[in-house]
């Protein structure tokens, strides 16, 4: 039951992260991929919480592996909530792209061995432009929605490669950085 986490997120939360201060990013709350969306359950979830903890503001975000989170229902609790929903791009989890926050926080996991840097060249370019497509506000074209998209406003994007070819994963993430010049 997630409505009862409260303890454990007020264990993490005290463990020392807010010595992080600024530098500190969005906290990423992982679910196991035979989690299965329970409106109830998961708005009793987010409502858990803190805005702020120790004085530095916190920003959550919340990765979901199970396709029943793929409704509308699910974005809009993350929308009023104002936590972003993961998009894990590049894997067998169900990509769910809706913007909900004022972040955005993707997780790209397709590097592969035979590939220089992980990716193609076309495919980091590809990563780049949906990169700026969600600074800018909107939502690349080509990734999934299942939701109305809400109103443009700029937003931070937190973009991480991992899994995959894990050794190919920093070159991945230099050329998209450097792709996004």
């Amino acid at each position: 039951m997630l409505a009862e986490a409260g303890p454990s997120i007020e264990k993490f939360l005290s463990s020392g992260i807010t010595r992080l201060k600024k530098k500190l990013g969005p906290i990423n709350w992982q679910f196991m991929a035979t989690k299965k969306f329970d409106a109830a359950d998961f708005a009793a979830f987010l409502a858990l919480l803190p805005e702020s903890h120790e004085g530095v503001r916190l920003r959550h975000a919340v990765e979901v592996r199970h396709e029943s989170f793929a409704v509308p229902d699910f974005v809009a609790l993350c929308r009023k909530a104002g936590v972003a929903i993961v998009a894990g791009c590049d894997s067998d989890f169900p990509v769910i792209a809706d913007v909900t926050a004022d972040f955005v926080y993707v997780r790209i996991m397709g590097t592969g061995e035979k590939e220089k840097l992980g990716y193609s060249k076309p495919a980091i370019a590809k990563w780049a432009a949906r990169a700026k497509t969600f600074a800018a506000g909107g939502a690349p074209k080509d990734l999934p929605l299942v939701a109305k998209p809400p109103p443009k406003k700029a937003r931070d994007v937190f973009l991480f490669v991992i899994s995959g070819a894990k050794a190919k994963n920093p070159a991945a993430a230099m050329a998209i950085i450097d792709a996004l010049a």
